[in-house]
């Protein structure tokens, strides 16, 4: 796909988060919002997948795993938008029984999710095994996953960030969504992390930067990103993105971590919003 293609599908997606949150008064719209570009040219341009026969196995299918759970929305609009389940089942969002949880679990099958997620930093460590387990099977294919900057204070992260450096698993781009924010203010202000990308380095990994809404940008990086497989070390992008992207009341701040939208807010968030595929 071309990238006006891309802004085009991007712009649906962002207009399905902020109704998603909206019709149920809960959710996570600032990290779905910000992160909407990446997951788009990820499914419908980065990765080998297949959308219409789903399995958890994957085999000789490239995987992505969500850390970061809580920006479920931006992710199930992506899923649906490219055929993984009916586009009309978004408005069963964080509804009792839906498949679509506030956090993507695995007990109701939903198709595209092969790990429950939410539980901040596990999701390096199951990216890692999978990855190791497509080495033992001869399996060509990539393993992507995509992680909060806030979700690096937790310590799991480093302990696989180790083993992956020590045991080579160079099968692996994990992207970490470096907006800034996180739930309770700045990242500087609650835990600073310093220079990520001094500190990937010195955990023995390749270090990619891109800017996170550019698709030109995201193409490259995520292309050269796929050309250091197989070269002895495991893989990080270090993607900086704005926080609410799209809606300008919802940039700049952390204030829409996890805040819905009211009715008034959510026509001014459509309003700044292309419809290009069909509203669900």
């Amino acid at each position: 796909m071309n990238k006006e293609d891309l802004k085009s599908i991007a712009s649906q997606v962002r207009r399905d988060i902020v109704r998603m949150v909206s019709a149920v008064k809960s959710g996570h719209p600032g990290g779905s919002l910000g992160c909407a570009d990446f997951l788009t040219y990820l499914y419908f341009e980065g990765m080998t997948e297949n959308a219409t026969n789903f399995n958890m196995d994957a085999k000789g299918e490239d995987v992505f795993f969500l850390s970061n759970g809580h920006i479920s929305p931006v992710w199930y609009s992506v899923l649906a938008r490219k055929g993984y389940f009916p586009v009309p089942e978004l408005a069963t969002f964080r509804k009792i029984s839906s498949r679509l949880q506030g956090h993507p679990s695995t007990d109701k099958k939903l198709p595209g999710i092969r790990m429950a997620s939410g539980s901040l930093g596990q999701g390096l460590s199951v990216a890692i095994g999978t990855a190791e387990t497509k080495k033992l099977n001869n399996d060509p294919t990539t393993v992507y996953t995509l992680h909060g900057d806030g979700e690096l204070q937790e310590g799991q992260i480093w302990e696989a960030a180790m083993y992956a450096a020590a045991n080579k698993v160079d099968n692996l781009i994990a992207t970490i969504d470096y907006n800034g924010r996180q739930i309770d203010g700045d990242v500087d202000d609650v835990l600073s992390l310093g220079s990520l990308k001094e500190k990937w380095q010195a955990f023995g990994w390749e270090v990619l930067e891109m800017d996170g809404h550019n698709f030109e940008n995201i193409h490259l990086t995520m292309s050269a990103a796929k050309q250091k497989i197989g070269n002895g070390k495991p893989i990080v992008v270090i993607m900086t993105t704005e926080m609410g992207m799209g809606v300008d009341f919802m940039m700049g701040t952390h204030k829409w971590h996890g805040v819905a939208p009211n009715e008034e807010q959510l026509a001014d968030a459509l309003g700044q919003l292309k419809e290009t595929l069909g509203d669900y």
